[in-house]
């Protein structure tokens, strides 16, 4: 990862309060065994949870490394972002995501508790 984009992901992170922009749940960006031990986590499942830089307008698509295109998103909501067969909008795949977390099919049993005690 460039530095231009680690900076960016770094403003976002900071931005957004240490949450990602998709589902809200805390990321982390250093130090994976005192975020697990804070939110009563495995190691697992707060790897899902470590933040990464998300390009709103992808890079093929013409997006750029600016901390204006770039959002902290949990390794979970964006890689299944990027699994999906057709491509959404940020808002439209935030939007699918909020509605997954209220069915409860988003993310563990546990990271539903995690974000309850939030």
């Amino acid at each position: 990862m460039s530095q231009k984009i680690q900076k960016s992901r770094l403003l976002a992170f900071e931005r957004q309060n240490g949450r990602c922009y998709y589902c809200n749940a805390p990321v982390w960006l250093e130090k994976i065994a005192e975020f697990a031990a804070k939110f009563g986590i495995s190691l697992r499942q707060a790897t899902q949870l470590q933040c990464t830089a998300e390009h709103l307008v992808a890079r093929q698509d013409g997006g750029s490394d600016s901390s204006e295109n770039i959002v902290a998103a949990c390794w979970f909501c964006n890689t299944r972002r990027h699994r999906r067969k057709s491509d959404l909008s940020p808002e439209a795949f935030k939007k699918l995501v909020s509605k997954r977390i209220n069915e409860l099919k988003w993310h563990s049993k546990q990271h539903h508790h995690m974000l309850e005690t939030l």
